[in-house]
């Protein structure tokens, strides 16, 4: 999205991204949707898995936006998911040198997509901001209109 160093470490704009995913029932068939926007250019995205849980199409949401961006980016990501803000500032850490084991020991669940969003994350100086979700933040709720649509498009109500 960003062209030349506009958006690089601490120059500049970030790029705002929005995020969110869900399933209906859960677990069963889900989709995800992410909203970019740098200055006036926007970009929408969205996909869906016939089998899925919401924690897998909100992490799905934050890779694909974070992969999307061509460059080392200054980002702010909002997402309405606990548990994504949460794996990626706080847990994470833990995981890694636990061998990718929570604190019981058990192996991370998700693990596939914290490590995607973890290698997408990498180059991007991003801050991890949690909206409320469905409490009237218009991008939020066309990051979930899309995470629906997709869901819908697999044929789920």
């Amino acid at each position: 999205m960003p062209s030349g160093s506009e958006a690089a470490s601490g120059e500049g704009p970030a790029v705002e991204i929005w995020t969110d995913g869900g399933c209906k029932p859960n677990p069963g068939p889900g989709g995800w949707g992410a909203v970019l926007r740098f200055g006036a250019v926007e970009r929408e995205l969205s996909g869906g898995e016939a089998a899925t849980t919401n924690n897998r199409m909100e992490l799905t949401a934050a890779a694909a936006a974070l992969e999307a961006l061509k460059r080392p980016c200054r980002v702010v990501l909002h997402t309405d998911s606990e548990y994504l803000r949460n794996g990626i500032t706080r847990w994470h850490q833990g995981w890694v040198r636990r061998n990718w084991r929570n604190a019981a020991g058990d192996p991370v669940a998700n693990m596939d997509l914290w490590r995607r969003v973890l290698d997408a994350a990498a180059p991007h100086e991003i801050e991890w901001k949690w909206v409320r979700g469905h409490a009237g933040d218009a991008m939020n709720e066309r990051a979930d209109r899309l995470a629906t649509e997709a869901r819908r498009a697999l044929g789920a109500g």
